[in-house]
């Protein structure tokens, strides 16, 4: 067997457990990984030593769950997460253990774990390698399979489900048939989990190389209604024109064509979960869709704040869905194309470009050519080199010039701001004081004022 590359402040750390007489092996997630050859961060540490004593070993550590035997010691650079051998007791609330039983036997505790990739362990003192379930093999093989039987495993955790299509989508793996039928059998208890957590599961299949894969076994396994019921009920929405597939399928694989940021990956499975309230049949017996963007903003917002995403994420994807049907030719005039950046924001043109691409792409499952979108990336630059000029604030007068003039505070002030807006979206030349002050002094006579 081959070594493995273990940090020479990992190796100290296992010292130390030595020089106390205990045991320290690399176990979890962070073996899974060496073993695959991909870069761990994170390391994941068990031992005999109980976590008080642990905890007196070392000078900076963070009791993390200390009543199951789980301390997090920050050591030369590394953050290593350390339990104690266990047996867990009753899963109660189908989440976590009732109660936890302390072992110094690693066999017990490598047989509580959900499956074979993450019950493998390495002694970091003597580099004895133990698999007794046959983790190395399904690594191999490519394969996510449960320790022993799945449902029991399933309904011990609510969570292992989810957690198995995240490995599978992640890794590119199968899961195992035993295992896979087991998940709908147990959806009960994964309606218990916390919805910080699914979320959490979610967004790393979705930032997973082809997320499509792990949504897809997500809905075969019954999971998705839970977890997007918006998003599940776009099966079977056929489409028109140049369209391959129904909403659905569109939606995963526009989630593929999106680039790796959370933002644009959410904005891109998500963009048209309006399309089924939405659609109407034409004279000609195809659907239509008018402004399902706004419906699909609005369904986004709710979903992502039913999930507890951050404001700021729930804010970025909603303003993306709902500014994602533009149309850009080349007879835009300028004064559309401010509209469209004082719509949009600037800031947001890159994203919007990027969430067109991921798009067209889930139209045809054929990846677009970018160029397409480089008229309108160099009418912008073009523009906002000249002027930019986009929002109320970039005006050359603002609410105080207005008082002066005698315009009161409140509703017709803003109308009048918002009218001065429009006129320097169609000629920036006019965004001076002189020049927009002897236009506000005309609405200010038009309003009464």
């Amino acid at each position: 067997m081959r070594a493995f590359p273990i940090p020479p402040a990992l190796r100290e750390y296992a010292r130390v457990f030595k020089d106390a007489g205990r045991q320290a092996w690399l176990v979890g997630g962070a073996l899974r990984d060496m073993i695959l050859g991909k870069k761990v961060n994170d390391w994941d540490v068990a031992t005999d030593a109980p976590a008080q004593e642990v905890a007196r070993m070392f000078p900076r550590v963070i009791p993390t769950g200390i009543q199951h035997g789980t301390v997090t010691v920050l050591w030369k650079g590394l953050t290593i997460e350390t339990t104690t051998f266990r047996v867990d007791g009753d899963y109660g609330d189908g989440r976590r253990p009732d109660s936890v039983t302390f072992t110094s036997d690693i066999r017990e505790d490598l047989r509580r774990r959900d499956f074979t990739m993450n019950s493998l362990a390495y002694n970091l003192e003597t580099g004895e390698l133990l698999d007794p379930h046959g983790g190395r093999e399904d690594l191999a093989a490519g394969l996510v399979r449960a320790i022993g039987d799945p449902v029991e495993r399933f309904t011990e955790d609510g969570l292992r489900p989810l957690r198995a299509v995240r490995f599978a989508s992640q890794l590119d793996y199968r899961i195992d048939p035993g295992t896979l039928a087991a998940i709908p059998r147990t959806l009960e208890n994964f309606r218990r989990v916390s919805v910080e957590r699914v979320r959490d599961e979610l967004v790393k299949i979705l930032l997973s190389p082809r997320p499509s894969y792990g949504l897809k076994l997500l809905e075969d396994t019954g999971m998705l209604p839970d977890i997007l019921p918006e998003l599940s009920a776009c099966r079977g929405v056929e489409q028109k024109g140049f369209h391959r597939f129904d909403v659905l399928d569109h939606s995963f694989l526009s989630c593929d064509g999106a680039p790796d940021r959370i933002e644009l990956r959410l904005a891109a499975l998500l963009h048209d979960i309006g399309k089924p309230a939405a659609r109407v049949e034409g004279p000609d017996g195809l659907p239509t869709f008018h402004r399902h963007e706004e419906l699909s903003a609005r369904g986004t917002e709710e979903a992502l704040r039913r999930l507890k995403f951050p404001n700021a994420v729930i804010a970025s994807v909603s303003h993306l869905v709902r500014h994602h049907m533009f149309a850009y030719d080349d007879s835009w005039g300028d004064a559309a194309v401010r509209r469209f950046l004082a719509r949009t924001g600037p800031e947001n043109l890159e994203d919007l470009l990027a969430l067109r691409l991921a798009d067209a792409y889930g139209t045809t499952g054929e990846r677009p050519d970018p160029r397409g979108l480089d008229p309108l990336r160099r009418r912008v630059e073009d523009l906002l080199g000249r002027s930019r000029a986009l929002s109320i604030k970039d005006l050359a007068i603002g609410g105080n010039e207005l008082a002066a003039l005698g315009v009161p505070r409140g509703p017709v002030m803003g109308r009048i701001l918002a009218e001065l807006l429009e006129t320097v979206l169609d000629d920036p030349e006019l965004n001076t004081s002189e020049r927009l002050l002897d236009i506000a002094r005309r609405i200010k006579e038009k309003y009464g004022v």
